[in-house]
């Protein structure tokens, strides 16, 4: 068989692999890349086969830089099967559509600058009504059920802690008399996260594809996470300010309201103050998802269960708001203290959360608080990195808002917790592929796993394909026209530098110039400046 890695290949978003046997192939996930144009710009990118000749997409769970590339699929042709876990088909009916219709938001907002500048309309990757469309394809499966897909292949979903539904992937490849066992993990959970059961243990596999966003680092320890959020509300509040919690509206926004009402109730006195302070969740998909969550009590750990099972819901609380419409979503941004928002999108990058980073980010009196990952070239990342000013919505905003992090609440394993996981593993890889990280985090867990097990991992790039048999990996290989179609995506990525660039330069002259030059720095920058310009004028001839 042969294994293609088409995402999530020394990045952490776009998550999608490639199997092709002699009668199958089959996509495990078909993800959204998201952060940098570069990484943006592949969204539009075509698959090295046709979609009409993929048979199946195996789902690991219902997160866009997982899911998200699935209508774009079935708009250009593919006509298959996508199996998930039912909670994940029941997410998707959620996301997808809403993916839709911020797509076609963001290219009916170009198209209004493109229009005025007299060129051509751009089309959404995919629309609202085609995500919808595309949702007649998916079956929902449960865990730990075998699934013979053909006389040659067959799946099992185990539970893989990180979401509701999430699974990883046993497939079973059946080739010249010999079965071949590859895993594919997604994303791995933390243990001990609210709502959850812990990740499944996976007994043996010949090929493991296992995720690395954490490879690098440690939570902090999960016991204390509740401590120092009511630490920073507290503080927060006695400075008249709002929290401001970027949020992913499904996963780690219902264990945020599980943690408030249930686990900070054992924090003693400073609890009772925080009990009458406002918890308002501004996005419809994460008001939506909760409900979800509500309907799928069998993804429930054991504690979660005896709540319900006793009568009281862990996802409701009596001073807990939830805002569906527009202008409930702006009435918050006229609240200047004393409350705790927590809004989509988890990154920063679109939706309700822009509004209210807007009206108060520059408040000194006011804390940003993250509690999940934040891709590279995101708003999240540049704030939680230190930028000092940040532009939204086309404003220049200072960053004056305390800014805090709390990865304890991180639906994705840590180096440690990862590699406690592979422990477990009796009949070990002969081969393991580490995927959805930053070059960073991956080469450190690989260093990790070969000083651990004695096996060097292999870190794939983008399209990049290994054939494989049940005995060893035969070859590998990287195409030529792969190299060819992926030469832009350097300039697109110059582009953007020099995009971030120009916006220092014009911030940094121009306080230089309301601080006063003398006028032989005036002519100096005058020259340098229309050089510049005249540059400009012919890059574009």
């Amino acid at each position: 068989m042969k294994l293609t890695f088409l995402g999530a290949a020394k990045t952490v978003t776009g998550s999608c692999f490639l199997i092709e046997t002699r009668k199958s192939r089959i996509l495990v996930d078909c993800g959204l890349f998201q952060g940098r144009s570069t990484e943006e710009a592949m969204n539009e990118q075509p698959l090295p086969v046709k979609p009409s000749t993929i048979d199946y997409v195996l789902l690991t769970h219902a997160h866009i830089d997982h899911s998200g590339r699935i209508p774009w699929l079935y708009t250009n042709g593919f006509k298959g099967e996508v199996i998930a876990v039912k909670a994940a088909v029941d997410l998707c009916r959620l996301m997808l559509p809403d993916s839709g219709h911020i797509h076609e938001f963001e290219a009916e907002w170009k198209n209004r600058k493109r229009m005025r500048a007299g060129r051509e309309p751009v089309k959404p990757l995919y629309t609202l009504a085609e995500a919808q469309e595309s949702l007649k394809l998916f079956r929902s499966v449960a865990y730990d059920e075998v699934i013979q897909l053909n006389d040659d292949i067959r799946i099992c979903y185990r539970n893989s802690g990180h979401m509701l539904g999430s699974a990883f992937i046993e497939l079973w490849v059946r080739e010249n008399g010999k079965e071949t066992k590859i895993v594919f993990t997604g994303d791995i959970g933390n243990r001990d996260i609210p709502i959850l059961k812990d990740p499944s243990l996976i007994d043996e596999a010949d090929y493991l594809v296992i995720e690395s966003t954490y490879g690098d680092r440690l939570h902090v320890d999960n016991s204390s996470k509740a401590e120092k959020f009511l630490e920073i509300v507290l503080e927060t509040l006695d400075k008249g300010g709002n929290v401001i919690i970027p949020s992913f509206a499904v996963g780690r926004t219902q264990e945020i309201i599980y943690e408030l009402n249930k686990k900070v109730s054992d924090l003693g006195e400073k609890v009772e103050r925080l009990m009458h302070v406002p918890v308002y969740v501004d996005s419809p998909l994460a008001i939506n998802a909760t409900e979800v969550y509500r309907q799928n009590l069998d993804c429930y750990d054991e504690e979660a269960r005896w709540y319900i099972e006793n009568g009281d819901n862990p996802l409701d609380f009596p001073n807990l708001h939830f805002t569906r419409t527009a202008d409930e979503s702006r009435g918050l941004n006229r609240i200047k203290g004393g409350s705790i928002i927590i809004s989509a999108s988890g990154m920063c990058e679109a939706g309700r959360i822009k509004h209210h980073l807007k009206h108060n980010l520059w408040r000194r009196e006011s804390t940003i608080l993250f509690v999940g990952y934040q891709a590279e070239g995101t708003l999240g990342r540049k704030i939680l990195n230190g930028a000092k000013k940040v532009h939204i919505f086309g404003e220049e905003i200072s960053v004056n808002a305390r800014i805090e992090m709390i990865d304890g609440y991180s639906g994705h394993a840590d180096c440690e917790g990862i590699i406690n996981w592979m422990r477990n593993i009796k009949q070990f890889p002969k081969r393991i592929f580490l995927v959805h990280g930053e070059e960073k985090a991956l080469y450190s867990l690989a260093g990790k796993v070969k000083e651990e097990f004695g096996v060097e991992p292999v870190i794939p790039s983008r399209e990049e394909s290994f054939v494989i048999t049940a005995e060893r990996e035969v070859s590998r290989e990287f195409g030529e026209k792969a190299k060819e179609r992926f030469r832009y995506l350097a300039i697109v990525s110059l582009l953007e530098d020099v995009k971030e660039g120009i916006t220092d330069i014009y911030e940094m002259l121009l306080d230089e110039l309301r601080e006063g030059a003398d006028d032989a720095r005036l002519n100096l920058l005058q020259k340098k400046l229309k050089a510049l310009q005249r540059d400009m004028v012919n890059l574009l001839e």
